[in-house]
């Protein structure tokens, strides 16, 4: 059996703070050339000025405008963006489209760099805060899917690095030297492809319907 080719879905990337999608441009290009479709959003505004929850209802949008409601999607979220993706996710429905799902170098206990800022979504990012803790809280929902948490020890960004880590699910460690390394490194660029070439838990029509 083939496993790369084995229920091969679209792939969409969420950016972090201060970035738009074409921070991807080397992973879609990657992805691209190994016959993925790949596909990122820009969320406005992408500097803290609102609540990650809002930005994840931008996620939810984008899905329901770009893909057929019976189409299975993988979700790649990076810093910031993964935890838009995890609200996306885990409060807005997504579990009922996502089959795999990537965080790359993300806050999952928050970054004491948030402190720098009094905007809310870099409030909703601190080690401890009620918007992590609530997400926390039932983060064993994810084992519904087929998640991968990439990160580095070596992170400046995600402070303590650990942060990233999570109870559930795949880890991989790669030791990238900087935050913004994680998408151009060919060694992240491989623990992503491999990640979505796992096969899914549950088959989109079956988890939908259930």
């Amino acid at each position: 059996m083939n496993i790369e080719n084995q229920q091969r879905n679209a792939v969409l990337l969420v950016h972090g703070i201060d970035d738009t999608g074409a921070v991807f441009h080397k992973m879609a290009g990657y992805l691209g050339l190994q016959g993925w479709s790949v596909y990122s959003l820009d969320l406005v505004p992408n500097n803290g000025d609102v609540g990650l929850d809002k930005l994840a209802k931008q996620v939810a949008d984008y899905v329901a405008a770009t893909f057929a409601p019976e189409q299975g999607l993988d979700l790649v979220g990076f810093s910031m963006g993964g935890i838009v993706s995890r609200y996306y996710i885990q409060r807005l429905g997504g579990i009922n489209r996502v089959q795999r799902f990537i965080t790359i170098s993300s806050p999952h206990h928050g970054t004491v760099v948030a402190y720098a800022s009094q905007r809310p979504g870099c409030v909703q990012m601190r080690p401890n805060s009620i918007f992590l803790k609530d997400l926390n809280s039932d983060a064993v929902i994810l084992e519904q899917l087929d998640f991968t948490s990439i990160w580095t020890p070596y992170d400046l960004m995600i402070v303590p690095a650990n942060s990233s880590q999570m109870p559930v699910g795949n880890e991989v460690i790669v030791p990238v030297a900087l935050h913004p390394w994680m998408l151009t490194d060919l060694r992240s660029l491989t623990a992503v492809k491999t990640a979505l070439r796992n096969n899914v838990k549950l088959p989109f029509l079956k988890k939908a319907s259930s």
